[in-house]
């Protein structure tokens, strides 16, 4: 995120201020190092045509997968959670972690300190366990970490003790996307130190290793009587991943797509069939484009065409966008562009209010595991606040069924309100 200066006040708890926010890492405005207070005792958990989607309801033989957005459980929130870093940044204008909590409690109130690692995940917990998906699949942008080697000329760098790994483990996540423009904001020692904090707490991930080899495997999920899912994670330029971060045979990093091309495609493409068994699931998880605005590229929605035709791509996974973005069911198989972000530290911050980036969506895909066709495709509106998720209101869930509905209609899809302000994609 860029975000342009704002008036600096340091002699006093900050105010709830004017921040305007463009699309790519850039500091905040404003420089301020307060100190944590905490209290000994842990807070609880306050509890085309004929790509349409038919109308199905949830049934129990469907390959069900909960997939999200960006999850940046670091900075601030890691302030809140009870083994909080060092909270020093190094950003342009704002120095300490304990900053973002600051605003956030000007937004909306006092946060309790510290809180129980489920605490962030608020609602979105009852959620899971009602619906009980087979797989759990999050974008993670935040290293895990300890490490002090802040990555040079990188104005916004994340990250979360790895003692606070239990707030990822709290919602039963089964597999993180790491290929993104944070996951090295610490250094090599900050992404070994996050692939080891992961590795412990039984959490697989996909996009980033050591080497090449590592950060191009897939991370395989098998489901009793359903088949197996493939998540495979690559992130893009475009999203801000700096180049030298792309892993090679002798050096650490990221999967980075070098571009969108007929080559990356065939090499993608070889990849996934050296892995891919009859009935796999394949999920692309990409992390692209910039963080405003609604457009999908041109690139972008070719790319994604041919993972699914000529790759086996059965579920494009894309993030990056803080808002959500528009649906695309393309042969049956589901294309989300932009998830938009799930947890963030944003609080108090403003600008491009009109995007709501306030607001989330859990996506709960059921996939036909005979045919691997998307059979329907739940949302649920949440809503972050206090920094946890709330279910979102009847109003709100009605704006974002109307902007996808607005972004939807381009490529055929359309969305639908059922009970409990949930959507339902057509």
């Amino acid at each position: 995120m860029r975000y342009r200066k704002a008036p600096i006040h340091t002699s006093h708890r900050p105010k709830r201020r004017e921040f305007i926010i463009s699309s790519l890492t850039m500091g905040l405005a404003m420089s301020l190092s307060l100190p944590s207070t905490r209290a000994d005792k842990v807070m609880p958990v306050v509890q085309e045509n004929k790509g349409r989607v038919p109308k199905t309801s949830a049934r129990a033989d469907l390959l069900s997968l909960f997939l999200c957005g960006d999850v940046m459980a670091g900075r601030g929130i890691d302030q809140i959670l009870p083994h909080p870093g060092n909270p020093i940044l190094y950003e342009r204008y704002m120095k300490s972690a304990s900053g973002y909590v600051a605003l956030a409690e000007d937004a909306n109130g006092t946060l309790p300190k510290p809180v129980e690692y489920a605490y962030i995940w608020g609602e979105a917990l009852a959620e899971l366990e009602s619906r009980q998906p087979d797989v759990r699949i999050i974008n993670l942008e935040t290293a895990v970490t300890r490490s002090d080697e802040v990555e040079a000329g990188k104005a916004v760098n994340y990250r979360m003790h790895p003692d606070n790994i239990g707030s990822i483990s709290a919602a039963k996540i089964d597999c993180c996307a790491l290929a993104n423009n944070h996951v090295l904001d610490w250094g090599y020692a900050g992404l070994a130190e996050t692939l080891a904090a992961l590795k412990k707490a039984n959490i697989k991930t996909a996009g980033a290793g050591l080497n090449i080899r590592e950060a191009r495997a897939p991370v395989i999920l098998p489901v009793s009587g359903k088949g197996r899912v493939l998540v495979f994670s690559f992130g893009s330029e475009t999203s801000g991943i700096p180049w030298s971060w792309g892993a090679s045979e002798n050096k650490p990093g990221v999967d980075l797509l070098r571009g969108f091309s007929a080559k990356t495609i065939r090499v993608i493409a070889d990849v996934i069939s050296r892995e891919k068994r009859a009935n796999d699931v394949v999920v692309m998880s990409i992390h692209w484009g910039g963080n405003w605005g609604y457009e999908v590229p041109a690139q972008h929605r070719e790319f994604a065409h041919r993972l699914i035709d000529e790759a086996g791509v059965d579920i494009i996974h894309g993030h990056s966008s803080h808002h959500v973005k528009g649906i695309e069911v393309y042969r049956q198989k589901l294309i989300l562009y932009g998830c938009g972000d799930f947890l963030n530290d944003y609080e108090g911050i403003s600008g491009h209010e009109s995007y709501r980036g306030d607001l989330a969506l859990m996506y709960f895909a059921g996939i036909d595991p005979a045919t691997n066709i998307l059979a329907d495709l739940c949302m649920v509106p949440m809503q972050i606040r206090r920094f946890r998720l709330n279910r979102a209101s009847g109003n709100d869930a009605l704006w974002l069924k109307d902007i996808l509905n607005r972004e939807g209609k381009k490529f055929g899809t359309w969305v639908e309100s059922e009970a409990d302000n949930m959507l339902m994609l057509r």
